[in-house]
């Protein structure tokens, strides 16, 4: 029989309160358990004492036997110092879509022939001006 240290909701609806506790893998979520070994309660500040209870003997007991926790109990554990946990490190988490990367490109693409477009009109500007200016000078110089 595989047994797990896993999470049992509790609590009114919006208002979750979680038992730690150890059972069977194929029991359903809130279903029977062998044993309850602490409590998690989400809604109460991170830095609280009460916001996660372990009885860490029977942890212990149940992780010697080859009990396995789950994600968020296995942080609970690594946070008192019972069982060290991996840190995950997931590089691709960040990085946007296919969708996203064509748009992208497509705005930048977009700004490049903005700037381009307004560098010309500025250069045309700056030759109109001149000319006016040098069509001044030929004419002081023949009159």
């Amino acid at each position: 029989m595989a047994v797990a240290i896993r999470l049992s909701r509790g609590g009114a609806k919006k208002r979750p309160y979680y038992r730690i506790v150890v059972a069977d893998s194929r029991a359903p979520r809130d279903g029977r358990y062998l044993e309850q070994i602490g409590v998690y309660n989400p809604l109460l500040a991170k830095d609280s004492p009460e916001r996660v209870k372990l009885n860490e003997d029977r942890v212990r007991h149940w992780l010697s036997v080859g009990a396995t926790p789950s994600d968020r109990v296995a942080r609970f554990l690594d946070a008192a110092g019972i069982k060290e946990r991996a840190a995950r490190n997931n590089p691709n988490k960040g990085k946007p879509g296919e969708k996203a990367v064509e748009r992208a490109e497509e705005k930048a693409e977009k700004l490049k022939e903005a700037e381009e477009a307004a560098k010309a009109a500025e250069e045309e500007a700056k030759a109109a001006a001149e000319a006016p200016a040098e069509e001044a000078a030929e004419d002081k110089a023949e009159g």
